[in-house]
């Protein structure tokens, strides 16, 4: 079993940044992949990043180059670093981790991007 606690959201001026944070503990060695998703209101779920086991990381097209993704080497942390937002952001964020088969998340932290 893996608990993940996500902080760092808020309300943000367009053109701001934030800086989420997740914190797993359990069997966090056994954690493979960790990542965000988010979710608009009436919207549906999307990844926006993810760093695998072996470090690679992956964005949506719509964060690249404004979102970085990073994690501990002991893998009971990982980041988002949140630049240039736009109103489009505003989302709950959730934090992920994989093991084996098995997918666990955090109960998400609100971003607001006001215009």
């Amino acid at each position: 079993q893996v608990q993940l606690v996500e902080s760092g959201g808020g309300l943000v001026q367009a053109g701001g940044s934030l800086r989420l944070s997740c914190a797993a503990s359990g069997s966090i060695f056994r954690i493979n992949n960790m990542g965000w998703y988010r979710q608009a209101p009436g919207k549906q779920r999307e990844l926006v990043a993810i760093v695998t086991g072996s470090s690679s990381t992956n964005y949506a097209d719509s964060v690249k180059g404004r979102f970085t993704i990073s994690r501990t080497n002991a893998k009971d942390m990982v980041y988002l670093q949140m630049n240039s937002l736009e109103p489009e952001d505003t989302a709950v964020y959730y934090c992920y981790a994989t093991v084996l088969m098995s997918t666990y998340w955090g109960k998400g932290t609100l971003v607001t991007v006001s215009s």
